[in-house]
């Protein structure tokens, strides 16, 4: 057997280039005990923390392959709830950076979070069109919520009343009781999506954005139902046998569906509508935590800010129009003006100012400082965050930029990278800029303003860089000064691509006018200087029949190969510009190949998705590989192999060999299309672009990389997600009604339930194996030592039945419920068993109860008609009721105790504070009457 070719790995090092992503919300989040200054913002899968007055990157919240989709902090400030494209929902500890919880139970991407006043709930909506509310504190899902028929908009919690508020894109809005899990109310009024919704006044008020001008507002009223108990059954069930009934009131718009006419908890009557300037939907719609202030945008960039008055502010109003309405009727001698005295809508949520931002809002947040400025922050679609206050005192209410974070990446995609000749220095441009970054600290150290750039390189000596760009020109930037030393009007079209000669002599460009141009370097009198600065003259030019995509130079300088766009390649003699070959075979134009180090193939890469090898002595076509998704956006060699990159619009980048025509690694990372790439001259570093606006960096490390290990590993990978998209598992006498089990079965479940299997295997042979040797003692006459499991022994000499605690123990907690749903039934008698065993013990009493009462649940036909299960099923029944009582009054008094010592605590403080007030207030007294002497001394 020969020897297998050894590769080495290509790991991620870096994501840079990048400010925020606009794909989720951004959120005030208090850090180091500050509210309003530091800001949570979605970068691709992970959660930047950015220093909104420094402009600098405080915090990373590491995600895992799924791009961030929603945000939420929690009411406390020290945790972030952060929602994946898959469904997945991680709590952060914003003081360590760290996920410490992570609920799985939506099939689609999260779009909505909302926590409860107190933190202890969250409740998340998602594209999969169902709501799930999670115990945030046991860390477990309580129940899934059905009834919208697309994507959730948003979620909000009440805080007086257990209840919940949901809408969606199905235009309704949904009234949720928690204590019984169901809907007991529909608005209908919306002719459109509902797109953001949120609750004012104390939550009597909720408001409504949808697809049109118009926020709808809505009067709630709070029903306390008082059920009259010799009221017959006949009289209450009345009604309730439409479950859809319609019900029309006063408005028309204000159509409501009572499922439950009887347990009505909220009246929702509509209070009008508020105008706003921008004509299209509404993208987002918010308040402050305090709901004093209320902010919505559309697909523009206008953020427009409302107040919202609070009771005391609404009474002082009408009592002053009530002054005047009286002088009024005094003037006309008319009586009783108080009836015809009332606020509008428009007067008690008032329009304050509308912020300007400099591109299209993506998202917003507000937060009300405690020196009375609104602190506005908004997430840009063009990698920007901007803040804003507004100085609430002011006579003018008037928005003004504090800061703008844009210095970390490009305002559009790159289109172009090059590195440095010493593998230091990274360049970037785009539409707007050329930026130079460091590799090793990825920091941007130049910034140049440039036309559309499409193509670059550094200058050999890297002090200077050129680009061509979509207009024909080429720039030439000094890198010291960072500033454009020389423009050229190379091309009349697109100057699409560019490549230097080997002998750095000069460089050769080709452009949309079916010309390839031939430049050299040469050194011009500067007006400005005595010293002579660098310039490019054009020397020769080759004319062609099509456009020009890509050139490359072999490396010994006798060859240049063209792009055309006919599809083809076409080979020529660099000295004499005769045609010498002709490479065609892609069914679609080929936008970027490449030569390798010792000029004997060349590799081809085309919007048809293929890669083409050919060798370059006869140009026959070795190999054609089918290398992505979509078209190759850009191809590379490692410099000194016969290895190379593509990059793909299928948002990949592949590693192959074109010697032995074998796909070595997929590079996955980027969210979007991969425009370009560009390896390190030394082979070590590859940095690459995407159209999700981030710059990625990849390391090689000394890890050798094994073909059919890989492929080993990708069959697991695909096994798991099969495994993931499998129909979920049913419970017995459960109905797909309107409510269902919070979590949802992935690979960690199945792997958790596996775990708990062997457990219980282990423990029925090892009490097999105690038996036969209590048997083998008893016929010896003697004792004989017993061989203890290496397991058991690897745990410190544990018992079998302890070990299925510890086992049971590690069972993460959001994925208990579903571990055991798909444990088969065969298992449940023997952990039943050892359930009433460890409940006596009084270890993990809540934990088991949970699992014990779960397992009840879903097995209760099997397990109520099994006659073995008679007396353990007693034995439970005893032994839990008595020691949930001894946990209960244990966590009684506990909070007792609590409660006394924070009453001991406040009476002290209040006492300090009085001691202090009667200090003060003697002083005062000492002060004046000093004061009087010394008047009474100098009359």
């Amino acid at each position: 057997m020969g020897l297998t070719r050894q590769y080495l790995r290509y790991e991620p090092a870096a994501l840079f280039g990048l400010v925020a992503s606009a794909r989720a919300g951004v959120a005030f989040v208090a850090l180091r005990g500050e509210r309003g200054r530091y800001v949570a913002v979605p970068a691709c899968e992970h959660v930047f923390v950015w220093d909104a007055r420094k402009g600098e990157k405080v915090l990373i919240l590491k995600g895992l392959k799924q791009q961030v989709s929603c945000l939420c902090p929690s009411p406390d400030g020290l945790h972030l709830a952060v929602g994946y494209e898959d469904g997945a929902i991680r709590v952060f500890n914003l003081l360590s950076g760290e996920s410490t919880i992570t609920f799985n139970g939506h099939k689609a991407a999260v779009t909505a979070l909302q926590y409860d006043h107190l933190g202890g709930r969250l409740v998340s909506g998602s594209k999969d069109t169902e709501v799930i509310v999670w115990d945030v504190i046991n860390e477990s899902g309580l129940y899934r919520l059905r009834g919208h028929k697309d994507v959730i908009t948003q979620v909000l919690f009440l805080k007086e009343k257990n209840l919940l508020v949901t809408c969606a894109k199905d235009t309704l809005v949904k009234w949720w009781d928690l204590d019984t899990q169901h809907c007991f109310k529909t608005l209908v009024g919306h002719r459109a999506e509902v797109w953001g919704m949120a609750l004012l006044s104390k939550e009597k008020r909720l408001i409504t954005g949808s697809a049109d001008s118009e926020l709808r507002v809505w009067d709630l009223t709070y029903i306390q139902e008082v059920k009259d108990p010799d009221e017959p059954e006949s009289k209450k069930s009345k009604g309730s046998s439409s479950p859809g009934a319609e019900e029309n009131t006063e408005e028309d718009e204000t159509l409501e569906l009572d499922e439950h006419p009887e347990e009505r908890i909220v009246k929702c009557s509509k209070a009008g509508s508020i105008m706003r300037e921008g004509r299209d939907r509404v993208v987002t719609l918010g308040t402050d935590r305090m709901g004093k202030f209320l902010a919505c945008h559309g697909t523009d960039a206008v953020l427009e800010v409302f107040s919202v008055l609070s009771e005391e502010e609404i009474q002082k109003k009408l009592e002053k129009k009530m002054k005047k309405a009286r002088k009024k009727a005094k003037q006309t001698s008319e009586e009783e003006p108080e009836r015809s005295v009332e606020l509008s809508l428009q007067e008690e949520i008032q329009r304050v100012t509308n912020v300007k931002a400099s591109s299209k809002i993506k998202s917003f947040d507000l937060t009300l400082s405690p020196k009375g400025e609104l602190k506005m922050v908004l997430l840009l679609q063009n990698n920007v965050i901007e803040l804003y206050n507004l100085d609430l005192s002011a006579q003018v209410l008037q928005a003004v930029r504090v800061s703008r974070i844009t210095i970390g990446g490009h305002r559009s995609d790159v289109r172009t990278l090059a590195f440095s000749s010493d593998n230091i220095a990274i360049l970037s441009a785009a539409a707007e800029s050329v930026k130079i970054w460091n590799r090793s600290t990825l920091q941007c150290i130049r910034t140049m303003e440039c036309e559309y750039a499409l193509c670059s390189l550094f200058v050999p000596g890297d002090r200077q860089v050129i680009v061509g760009t979509k207009t024909g020109k080429l720039q030439l930037y000094d890198l010291a000064s960072g500033s454009l030393i020389e423009t050229l009007d190379a091309h009349n079209g697109a100057v699409w691509s560019i490549a230097l000669s080997p002998d750095q002599h000069g460089f050769v460009t080709g452009g949309a006018d079916k010309c390839v141009k031939f430049w050299e370097f040469e050194l011009v009198k500067d007006e400005s200087s005595v010293q002579k600065r660098l310039s490019m003259k054009h020397v020769r030019i080759l004319q062609l029949d099509e456009d020009v995509l890509c050139v490359r130079y072999s490396p010994n300088q006798k060859l240049l190969a063209v792009s055309l766009l006919d599809c083809t390649v076409k080979v020529f003699y660099v000295d004499t510009l005769k045609f010498f070959l002709s490479l065609y075979g892609h069914k679609l134009p080929v936008l970027c190949m490449d030569i390798c180090y010792d000029g004997t193939l060349i590799a081809t890469g085309s919007a048809d998705r293929n890669v083409k090898i050919w060798g370059l002595d006869f140009g026959d076509c070795h190999r054609s590989l089918f290398a992505h998704d979509d078209s190759v956006m850009y191809l590379q060699f490692v410099p000194k192999s016969h290895l190379f990159f593509t990059a793909g619009k299928d948002s990949k980048i592949k590693q192959w060999d074109a010697d032995k025509f074998e796909h070595i690694q997929t590079l996955e990372g980027h969210h979007q299309e991969v425009w370009c790439l560009a390896l390190s001259p030394n082979g070590d570093y590859v940095v690459s672009a995407s159209h999700d606006k981030s710059l990625r960096l990849w390391e090689r490390t000394r890890e050798p990389l094994i073909l059919e290990e890989e492929r080993e590993m990708q069959r697991e990978a695909e096994y798991e997600e099969s495994v993931a998209k499998e129909e979920q598992p049913v419970v017995a006498g459960e109905t797909q009604g309107e409510t269902g089990l919070a979590g949802k079965k992935t690979i960690e479940t199945i792997k958790a339930a596996e775990r708990i299997m062997e457990a219980i295997e282990l423990y029925r042979e090892e009490m097999a194996k105690l038996k036969e040797h209590n048997a083998i003692c008893k016929a010896a006459g003697k004792e004989v030592p017993f061989p203890v499991n290496p397991i058991l022994r690897a745990y410190g000499n544990i018992t079998p039945s302890a070990y299925v605690l510890e086992v049971f123990k590690k069972v993460k907690s959001s994925e208990l419920e579903e571990s055991l749903l798909v444990l088969p039934f065969s298992y449940v008698p023997d952990l039943l068993r050892l359930f009433n065993e460890y409940i006596q013990l009084g270890s993990d009493v809540e934990l088991l109860c949970r699992a014990l009462l779960f397992l009840l649940k879903i097995h209760f036909g099997q397990i109520t008609s099994n006659q073995m299960l008679v007396t353990v099923i007693e034995n439970l029944k005893k032994t839990t009721i008595s020691r949930v009582s001894e946990a209960r009054d244990v966590l009684g008094f506990n909070m007792a105790g609590l409660q006394f010592l924070k009453r001991e605590i406040e009476a002290k403080d209040e006492v300090t504070f009085f001691a202090d007030a009667t200090e003060r207030f003697e002083e005062k007294k000492r002060k004046r009457k000093k004061k009087e002497k010394m008047v009474l001394a100098v009359l």
